[in-house]
């Protein structure tokens, strides 16, 4: 049998407290010349151990001679049993980090919640938010643009006697200042708050 130390906390098998009555057995055995050598040394050892292991004290016991030994019952009466708590798992590297990340989710989404009623509100109805509206600008710029190109184009034309060149400048005239006029309609749309997009003013209308 391999001689164990009674203090190791990895020792196998039911742990159980000495108490007088299995110290006095144990030092009993120690002394008993019937035991091989080995559980002579191990029941010395345990003898001066405050804790034991369960098995070992029994297999003492068993090779015991009958007449030198106490009763089972009596011999573990008032004993109680040892428990060892086992080491807490150490985190890795990366659940540290997830775990720290998800603090910080949970400490920004807190802070947003403390301060929603006293920080301004984002403007959801930003110009150009949907594909819908930036095709539908794109659409009406060049729908004003061309227009202003054929009223230029006519204008000079009457003008002009026909001149080909005086129809194409006037054109090209009409041209930019449709689209200086659609740049200042675009000026005022963005900054009056009043003023919305369509789309714009439809979702919000879905949302209340």
């Amino acid at each position: 049998m391999k001689k164990m130390s009674s203090d190791d906390p990895n020792q196998p098998g039911l742990v159980i407290t000495v108490t007088e009555s299995i110290r006095l057995f144990l030092l009993s055995a120690s002394n008993d010349r019937r035991l091989s050598e080995e559980l002579r040394e191990l029941a010395l050892t345990l003898s001066s151990a405050a804790n034991a292991p369960y098995k070992q004290i029994r297999s003492i016991w068993m090779e015991s001679a009958f007449d030198s030994r106490p009763g089972l019952i009596s011999l573990f009466s008032g004993s109680n049993f040892v428990f060892t708590s086992p080491k807490p798992r150490e985190k890795s590297e990366e659940l540290k980090e997830r775990l720290r990340k998800l603090k910080e989710l949970a400490e920004r989404k807190e802070y947003q919640d403390l301060v929603k009623d006293i920080t301004p509100k984002k403007d959801l109805n930003e110009p150009f938010s949907t594909y819908k509206d930036q095709i539908g600008f794109g659409l009406h710029v060049a729908l004003t643009m061309f227009t202003g190109y054929l009223v230029g184009y006519f204008a000079f034309r009457a003008l002009f006697n026909h001149s080909p060149i005086m129809n194409s400048a006037g054109g090209i005239l009409g041209l930019v200042f449709g689209m200086l006029l659609e740049t200042f309609l675009f000026i005022i749309r963005t900054s009056e708050p009043n003023l919305k997009s369509p789309s714009s003013t439809s979702r919000l209308k879905k949302n209340q």
